[in-house]
C-alpha cells in the first residue's frame, strides 16, 4: 500500500532517472508503514503528503546519484573541507538512510503535544 505515487514525489522536486523512480516507488511502500505506524487514521492529502516529504529526503541524501546534493536534506549542522575530503553533518530527526518524520509531519498526522494520561491498569478494574 502506498500513499503517494513517483508522479507525486517528481511534482515539485525534480525528474528522476529510471533507477530513482523505481527506489522512490519502493521507498513509498515503506513510507506508508511509517506512518500507518503513527496514525493510520490520519486525512489521505496528509498521508501524501508526508510520504512525499519522507522519500524527497532520502533521494536529496546524496545516495541517489546523477543530481543529488552532496549533504543530506534536514540536516541541522554541517561541515565541509577542501584538500583534507573532510565533510560532517548532523541529522535533526533521523539519519541517511532512514525514512523518518520530522516534528513538522508529525503535527501533521495529529501527534504533538498532548496532556492526558492512559492507564492499561484501569482497563482491569470491573
Amino acid at each position: 500500500m502506498k500513499y503517494a505515487e513517483v508522479e507525486d514525489v517528481e511534482a515539485g522536486f525534480r525528474t528522476m532517472t529510471s533507477e530513482e523512480q523505481k527506489l522512490c516507488d519502493s521507498l513509498l511502500e515503506e513510507a506508508a508503514v511509517v506512518i500507518d505506524g503513527y496514525n493510520r487514521q490520519a486525512d489521505d492529502a496528509v498521508k501524501r503528503l508526508v510520504s512525499c516529504r519522507m522519500v524527497r529526503r532520502q533521494l536529496d541524501s546524496g545516495m541517489a546519484g546523477p543530481g543529488a546534493v552532496t549533504y543530506p536534506t534536514g540536516a541541522s549542522q554541517g561541515s565541509a573541507s577542501a584538500l583534507g575530503y573532510t565533510q560532517s553533518w548532523t541529522m535533526t530527526g533521523g539519519s541517511v538512510g532512514e525514512l523518518y518524520l520530522t516534528k513538522t509531519e508529525k503535527h501533521l498526522l495529529g501527534l504533538g503535544n498532548r496532556i492526558g494520561t492512559r492507564s492499561p491498569v484501569e482497563d482491569l478494574i470491573v
